[in-house]
Formats: C-alpha cells, structure tokens, sequence
C-alpha cells in the first residue's frame, strides 16, 4: 500500500490519534541517520501497521485518545506540553496503563518495521519474503539450550500419557 495515496481523513484513526500513534511508534523505534533507516513512525511503516492490525483498531483508539487526555493534562498553567518535553513519560504512561495494547503494538511495529524494504536493505538483506527462497541462518551454541534441557518437562502431562 503506498502512504502517498491515502488521505487522512480516510484512515481509521482520528488526526490526533494518529498523532498519538505516531508519538508512541517513534519512541518504539526511532529513525536513525547512522544507519539511514526510517523510525516505526514512517508513514509507509503506519499504513502497513494500520493494515495489519485493523481488527484490533477498535481497542487501540481509547488507548489513543487516553494518552491524549494524559498528554492534555499533564500541561502546565502556562500552556506548556511537558509530555512533548518529556516524551518518555507519556510512552511509559501508556505502556503501564495499556500494558496489552502497548504489547499488541509492539508486536505489530515489529512485524511491519522489518518488512519495510528500506530496514531490510539496512541489514543487508535482499528485501524480499522469506519464502520460497529462505534465508540461511548460521549455527549457533547449541549448548545454550542445556539449562533448558536439564529443566525438563513444564507442562502437565494429559491422561493419555
């Protein structure tokens, strides 16, 4: 989808949720020029978040206009936005009060962040899927697995065992 052909007025989202959206994705992920990739804030990388988490749009809206409100009255009496001073207070505001919505978004920014063509192309990848093609991935220490092997088992066995 390309972000160039989508006015705001068709999104899901209000102007000022987007704004808050917006606030939180690029403390998530900020741009960054050493490494000439784009923060999770881009407008390509919010289109494909909006896309891919557009069921769970109804639950991330009051969490938006939530961290609004918070923003709004956290001002001082001389008008001042202390949460744009300080926007890792807002952010952390809305993962403590919002911790699901906050972990969804998360997951999403993910998701979306890496598939973004530049990001890839940043990691020297060959922006392009996964498959059918794949990826190689080298050995790692397989060693590391052994405290989790020595653990044994966490799950309850079933009747059938």
């Amino acid at each position: 989808m390309n972000s160039e052909n989508i006015i705001s007025s068709d999104g899901p989202l209000s102007a000022v949720q987007q704004r808050m959206l917006r606030r939180v994705l690029q403390a998530m992920i900020p741009p960054s020029e050493v490494h000439q990739v784009p923060g999770a804030d881009d407008p390509t990388i919010v289109a494909a978040i909006l896309m891919a988490g557009a069921q769970q749009l109804p639950l991330l809206t009051p969490a938006l206009d939530a961290l609004h409100t918070y923003i709004e009255t956290s001002n001082d009496s001389a008008g001042q936005d202390r949460a744009a001073e300080s926007q890792d207070l807002a952010v952390e505001w809305f993962r403590e009060q919002h911790p699901e919505i906050a972990g969804l978004l998360m997951a999403l920014t993910i998701q979306c962040y890496y598939r973004d063509d530049r990001v890839m192309a940043s990691l020297d990848m060959e922006p392009r899927p996964p498959f059918p093609q794949g990826y190689e991935v080298s050995d790692g220490d397989w060693s590391l697995l052994d405290p989790v092997r020595a653990r044994g088992p966490i799950y309850r066995p079933t009747n059938n065992s």
